[in-house]
């Protein structure tokens, strides 16, 4: 471990440890590091699990709880402290050169390809994040608060203090990893709606929309070459290119929570803490530029702002004159940020009408500042504020709707029959509330769209799209509103993976639909579908989902170009690897050649948000890979590369992926197999959570196919087996194996295609989080040897085969930091395991006493929370 990294670990780690020793005793302390030792002594084959289950099963459940909530808050001030060091390391690595992975990087290397299309690419690029409400953010907000205190006072430690501000600051530390430890883990009540667009907001408010004017001049100072000095004294040649979405408070589908005056709700709060954000930023600005008019002189343009400003609000004017005489550029900014405060607050008289016409004022301060020779004013703070305008607008991110296929035909059935019924040919049936819902939602629609402009909310997603004519139903009703309908971009989810083989027969049909041909006129023939990682997954398992995935986008790709449309491909991944997650820059370039052209949009859920865009300089870098990597997968060479090598190892893929299916199919497809998972799971208890607003299932069955992508992976993940990341790749490979494919050819592929690549790494660092012997005994919760023999085989398999494609002698061998990171976590993972699997024992066995089973509940609760919390992992 890193020095500093071991110091911080420790420090926090002790501290914690005093604080044990001051709530429970030195005994509270010793049993905690006794599970501890034995943990670790038996990951080293110095004892037995089963010695390691005595021991924990030895305690009171009161001792227990303690125990596993002291593991629980070890893990968040232990990832704290990765995440402090992973800062420090993007620091040391930035010494002035280019940054491996950075776009920087990505320039200098399409520059020295010969690829010519740079400058088309730039002008293209695209990269869209879309937050969402997936219920995988396990900790409660409560939580993440108090973590970022200590984040804070930790920084505050590791900038060398003078001696009294350093014990003052310990002090603290302990102060807040005392709270930290008395603060109830998991939520009591469950999470609606918007407590999940406000705890959204937190990431925007500290992190987002202060990073995006860096983002964007370290790209324009990429552009420039050389050292970059021009950047800040001329027209910026970067253009805003991030445009955030969310469908938080937009997600409807099978969330009776999300109402029309949800969407309504969050749209507003979104647009509350933009506002807010761009009006401190343009006072503070405003404050600041104190050019006075004997250096720099106002324009002509600038003046008719001035005047017009008088003209309309004269008392405001003179007002800010007096704090700003003969500083005409510092009082416009000034009246600006009062407007952006009417805008909030919604006084008409002095409001902005539109984000266009804050831009229009901020141009004539950026110009009247160049014309003055002040370009270093013009094109510094100024037009950070500008970026910011032009990335979030009044709304702050795209609110997107998503609905289910289903309920778009009832509604419009219903329709069909009340008009049937107008016209006196059929009884007339009562409107169901679904119906008057979804209309009403679409009238919400319309109603973001007049007050924040059509781009704020215009994406209408219909998720288990099976034909055209399930995105007519929705332009159907919204054509019932007569006047009040909305302007809509309707987009296919394709969920399963026959969903996924029709896609492109589906945009045919799509191309017959007057009202999506007026949007391709309308928009430049752009066209959005999106892709879904974590359905398809749980169908055909993540060997088979995967190359149907490359497959779709390939055949969408060549649909795109015959009909001379651009296509965004709209890629819904999760945060976990059973759901398409991953390292994204290394997911991008093992898209198909053609499918990204410059554009990637992507779902961010869960903790992944927070993982991603909690702190500046991690964000920064995130932005950075992905931007680079959809700059290099767009590039000819790139491309062809990819496309020889998918040419040349397709057959062995197609041969893996028949019997990787095969496989999987044949697991979950075991009689009574949904019975069996739920009782080697926690996957009932999850819900118990209250991690989201969400119900765990789309109906009321209890079956696989209802169970939704997320809460099947959790658990999974929870009983180590991590099953949905790799089972069934082992088949596979021991088919082609079978078959004459030697271990050199699967090893060219995985050299030369990244797709193969990419599912053999992924696959591998899913079972690196795995743990068989702790699986085990989860399994035999079940009492189907038959099931559990099955799954361990497959893992055995898998390891095996997947090292020796590798070459690696053990898991994540060439992956040092996450290899550490993983090696140090699993033990303690092992220590709430033990606790977990105490608490599950006996409640699949049958706990009469209520009191007792309430214990074993929270028992169980919390160690999920802790799991999650050691593994970074949830769904």
């Amino acid at each position: 471990m890193p020095e500093p990294l071991r110091r911080d670990v420790r420090l926090l780690g002790a501290m914690l440890g005093d604080g044990l020793v001051e709530y429970g005793g030195k005994g509270l302390l010793d049993d905690v590091e006794r599970l501890r030792h034995a943990v670790i002594a038996a990951r080293r084959g110095e004892t037995g699990i089963e010695e390691v289950a005595a021991l924990v099963d030895g305690w009171t459940l009161e001792r227990a709880g303690q125990v596993a909530r002291a593991f629980t808050v070890y893990f968040h001030l232990t990832n704290l402290a990765e995440e402090h060091h992973r800062i420090r390391t993007l620091r040391e690595r930035d010494t002035g050169g280019t940054v491996p992975g950075s776009a920087a990087a990505a320039i200098e290397q399409i520059r020295a390809s010969g690829d010519g299309r740079l400058d088309g690419i730039i002008d293209g690029l695209e990269f869209r994040p879309v937050f969402t409400a997936h219920p995988t953010e396990a900790r409660r907000r409560a939580v993440v608060t108090a973590i970022q205190r200590i984040s804070d006072l930790l920084t505050r430690l590791n900038d060398a203090p003078g001696a009294s501000e350093r014990e003052e600051t310990e002090r603290r530390l302990r102060e807040e990893i005392d709270l930290l430890w008395r603060t109830a883990l998991r939520r009591g009540a469950q999470m609606d709606p918007l407590d999940e667009v406000r705890t959204a907001m937190a990431a925007f408010d500290e992190t987002i929309f202060r990073v995006v004017p860096h983002i964007y001049r370290t790209l324009d100072r990429a552009l420039e070459g050389g050292d970059g000095e021009g950047t800040g004294t001329r027209p910026p040649k970067a253009r805003p290119y991030l445009r955030f979405g969310s469908w938080i408070g937009g997600d409807r589908d099978g969330n009776p929570y999300v109402t029309a005056q949800v969407t309504r709700d969050a749209v507003m709060i979104q647009a509350e803490h933009v506002l807010r954000a761009l009006e401190n930023a343009c006072a503070r600005i405003g404050r600041e530029l104190t050019v006075h008019e004997t250096t720099t002189p106002a324009s002509a343009g600038l003046l008719n702002v001035l005047a017009a400003a008088r003209t309309a609000h004269p008392k405001l004017i003179a007002e800010i004159g007096k704090r700003s005489p003969g500083e005409p550029h510092r009082l416009v900014l000034l009246h600006a940020a009062a407007r952006i405060a009417a805008t909030r607050e919604r006084d008409a008289d002095l409001a902005y009408a539109s984000p266009d016409e804050l831009l229009a004022d901020l141009r004539a301060v950026q110009d009247s500042l160049a014309a003055a020779g002040a370009a270093r004013q013009a094109y510094g703070r100024v037009q950070h504020l500008i970026w910011q305008v032009e990335t979030f607008g009044f709304h702050l991110a795209e609110l997107e709707i998503r609905q289910h296929s289903e309920l778009h035909e009832r509604a419009l059935a219903e329709l069909g029959g009340e008009r049937a019924a107008g016209e006196g040919t059929t009884p007339r049936q009562p409107r169901s509330e679904m119906t008057d819902e979804i209309l009403e939602t679409l009238r919400v629609v319309a109603w973001i769209q007049g007050r924040f402009g059509v781009r704020a909310c215009h994406r209408y997603v219909v998720s288990f799209t099976r034909s055209a004519e399930d995105i007519a139903n929705v332009h159907a009703l919204a054509e019932s509103l007569g006047d009040g309908a909305p302007v809509l971009d309707v987009v296919p989810l394709f969920e399963t993976g026959e969903d996924l083989e029709r896609a492109p027969s589906v945009l045919d049909g799509m191309l017959e639909i007057p009202a999506v041909r007026r949007r391709l006129d309308e928009t430049g023939r752009r066209l959005e579908v999106m892709l879904g990682y974590s359905d398809s997954a749980k169908q055909l398992g993540p060997t088979s989902a995967t190359l149907r995935l490359y497959d779709t986008q390939e055949a969408l790709a060549a649909w795109a170009a015959r009909h001379d449309v651009k296509l965004t491909m709209f890629h819904g991944r999760g945060g976990s690897l059973g759901r398409g997650g991953g390292p994204a820059n290394r997911a991008i370039l093992a898209q198909a050649p053609g499918s990204v052209a410059g554009r990637f949009k992507v779902t961010e859920q869960g903790e992944v948000i927070f993982a991603r865009y909690g702190h500046r300089e991690i964000a920064r870098r995130h932005v950075e890979q992905v931007t680079s990597a959809v700059l290099l997968a767009s590039t000819d060479p790139v491309q062809d590369r990819a496309r020889a090598a998918a040419a040349r190892y397709r057959p062995l893929a197609d041969k893996i992926s028949d019997a990787a299916r095969s496989a999987f199919r044949g697991l979950i497809e075991t009689a009574d197999f949904a019975v069996w998972f739920a009782r080697v799971s926690p996957l009932e208890e999850i819900a118990e959570l209250r991690i989201g607003s969400r119900p765990a299932r789309r109906k009321a069955a209890r079956g696989l196919e209802d169970l939704r992508a997320i809460p099947w992976v959790f658990a999974w993940t929870q009983t180590r087996v991590n099953l949905p990341g790799w089972y069934g790749l082992g088949s596979g490979l021991a088919a082609v194996s079978a078959d004459g494919a030697d271990l050199a050819e699967l090893r060219e592929a995985y050299e030369a295609w990244p797709l193969f690549n990419t599912l053999l790494d992924n696959a591998e660092m899913s079972l690196a989080k795995s743990d068989r012997a702790i699986a085990e005994r989860y399994l035999a919760l079940g009492e189907r040897p038959e099931l559990s023999e099955t799954v361990l085989a497959e893992y055995d398999r898998t390891r095996r085969l997947v090292l020796a494609v590798t070459g690696h002698e053990r898991l994540l061998e060439n992956r040092r930091v996450l290899s550490r990171a993983v090696e140090l976590r699993n033990p303690y993972v092992d220590a709430l395991s033990h606790l977990q699997l105490r608490a599950l024992k006996v409640l699949r066995a049958g706990v009469e006493s209520e009191d007792e089973r309430a214990h074993l509940e929270d028992l169980l609760l919390l160690s999920v929370n802790g799991v999650a919390a050691g593994l970074q992992n949830t769904g």
